[in-house]
């Protein structure tokens, strides 16, 4: 699970629906919260949380996504099992896991120091403290 720390800048609630945008080293993510705790305010520093297998990564793509979340970043290592592929992120100083196939890790020719975009959907993005 890769976790990173984060300032809340925005949030927007209609009825029990959330958008909530955070600020991680100067990168913009959004996560979608049905329900929030109190505590969670705008300027407050929170521990944020994805799960490996809910990072997706483009490289070489152009294009509109979906995908609230895209980031560059650069891949620090590469392990390949069976059937799934580890692959390390590094943004800034901070480490992102990312499990993919290894059909589609191969497919993508990734290696180690290639910049790819890590994508993350805005409902994949949870709080896990506030700090």
């Amino acid at each position: 699970m890769s976790q990173i720390q984060a300032t809340i800048t925005h949030i927007e609630t209609i009825e029990n629906l959330n958008i909530v945008k955070f600020n991680f080293s100067g990168h913009s993510l959004t996560m979608m919260s049905l329900g929030l705790s109190d505590d969670i305010q705008v300027g407050k520093e929170v521990l944020l949380s994805i799960k490996p297998t809910h990072i997706a990564l483009g490289k070489t793509f152009s294009g509109q996504l979906s995908y609230s979340n895209q980031i560059e970043a650069k891949i620090s290592s590469c392990t390949h099992g069976k059937l799934l592929s580890s692959i390390t992120l590094l943004i800034e100083d901070v480490l992102f896991e990312s499990i993919i196939t290894v059909e589609s890790a191969l497919a993508m020719d990734l290696n180690v120091d290639d910049n790819i975009t890590m994508l993350i959907q805005a409902s994949d993005l949870s709080i896990v403290e506030v700090l």
